[in-house]
């Protein structure tokens, strides 16, 4: 099937950003050139679904360079880089994706990205699953299982389990110790005030930072803002989480208090309506609201919009919305995901860390698919052992072992 991209002449400027990437990844580089020893992969195909930019270009190299054929899209129509997915074409994978997709034609583009006929999935918020498991369950036997890169997707799939509607094993990656305790926190952390920062051109320091959901993601965000030297308030709805960041040192309180207090906004709950018309009237002039959750749904945009007088474009990926009294309120990258939509993503050995994850679970699966059940499954403390231990390599470092002695007085009673 032909590749659906953008520009196929973008290919040079592709190739700079995956060589850069790989560059800064050096241990799916030793991945890589163990896969092309073991071929882990030959003869299966791999349908992927991830951010469509130079860091999953990589991994998608990689996989390939174990045996497996190929089949990407993006996750994001905002965070797909046509110039990446152009290289990606020029090497032989095949893509169906562009950036700035309208609905229809990200859904179309899911769904050739399934028409391959996997034998795994590799997911990033659970669209290529859904897809799988409604319009296309005529491929779900040849599916041996899949990978899932997110809070959300988890959160959906562990849904689809306890009613009985997931049909394939499916690894919980973003719950891979060497995933969310780095690339959630400090990945998260740094790369939405990256998104942030080039977008707006603003100053933080001084300035309020509200910060919804104090999960891992939230954790690194606040974290953050903090060191850029802004006042960060936190709102939750976990008691303990709340108690957690009220002791790292952020103001707590409800949204609708924060609301009126706020000059960036940042949602990381993966849940919708977090902030909605009520927290919209109490904003005051100027408030640049953001998105670090999967989906565009946790500022509650039609809202947005019912308030404004007039809606305009401010800055690229900035849309200002004039409501009543003629306040200006400014929603970066659509709603979507401010790190991807109006940025990079995470950093490339961030990235590193977690899409070894994903080619040793994809490999995992491989390998073990015949005794797994339809369900979510954890990954395996092996494989989070190795790569933690290929990471202090990489970096030059060296710590100690527990000597006989010690193990044995550590594990008896």
């Amino acid at each position: 099937m032909k590749s659906i991209i953008r520009n196929i002449n973008l290919v040079p400027l592709g190739k700079q950003k995956i060589e850069w990437a790989k560059r800064n990844m050096p241990i799916l580089s030793k991945i890589e050139e163990e896969f092309k020893k073991t071929r882990p992969f030959e003869g299966i195909r791999i349908s992927l679904s991830i951010h469509l930019e130079a860091k999953t270009a990589y991994l998608c190299k990689v996989l390939a360079s174990g045996g497996a054929e190929i089949a990407a899209t993006g996750s994001n129509p905002l965070s797909t880089q046509d110039d990446v997915a152009s290289a990606l074409v020029a090497d032989g994978i095949n893509v169906y994706a562009w950036h700035g997709a309208t609905g229809q034609e990200y859904q179309h583009h899911i769904d050739k990205t399934l028409e391959h006929g996997p034998h795994i999935i590799i997911d990033d918020g659970g669209d290529l699953i859904q897809s799988l498991h409604t319009r296309m369950r005529n491929l779900l036997d040849g599916v041996y299982g899949g990978c899932e890169e997110t809070t959300t997707g988890i959160l959906r799939l562990r849904a689809m389990s306890g009613e009985g509607a997931l049909k394939v094993p499916m690894m919980a990656v973003n719950n891979a110790l060497c995933k969310h305790l780095f690339d959630n926190r400090y990945g998260t952390g740094q790369s939405v005030w990256d998104g942030i920062t080039r977008t707006t051109n603003l100053i933080v320091a001084g300035k309020n930072v509200v910060v919804a959901g104090y999960g891992w993601c939230g954790k690194g965000v606040a974290m953050r803002a903090k060191g850029l030297g802004a006042n960060v308030i936190v709102t939750e709805v976990d008691p303990v989480k709340a108690i957690e960041a009220l002791m790292d040192g952020f103001q707590v309180m409800t949204m609708d208090k924060a609301s009126e207090l706020g000059d960036f906004f940042i949602t990381v709950t993966g849940c919708k309506n977090v902030i909605t018309k009520r927290h919209f009237l109490k904003m005051k002039d100027g408030a640049v609201l953001c998105n670090a959750g999967h989906f565009n749904v946790e500022i509650c945009i039609p809202d947005l919009q019912e308030l404004s007088s007039d809606i305009s474009q401010s800055r690229k990926n900035i849309t200002c919305y004039t409501t009543g009294g003629g306040r200006r309120l400014y929603l970066l990258g659509e709603g979507r995901l401010v790190n991807l939509a109006c940025g990079d993503g995470h950093p490339a050995e961030i990235m590193d860390m977690s899409f070894a994850v994903q080619a040793y679970a994809a490999e995992y699966i491989i390998n073990h698919h015949n005794e797994l059940k339809p369900g979510v499954f954890e990954i395996p403390k092996e494989i989070d052992l190795k790569i933690s231990e290929m990471k202090l390599q990489s970096l030059g470092i060296t710590i100690d072992k527990l000597t006989p002695e010690q193990e044995k007085y550590i594990n008896s009673w």
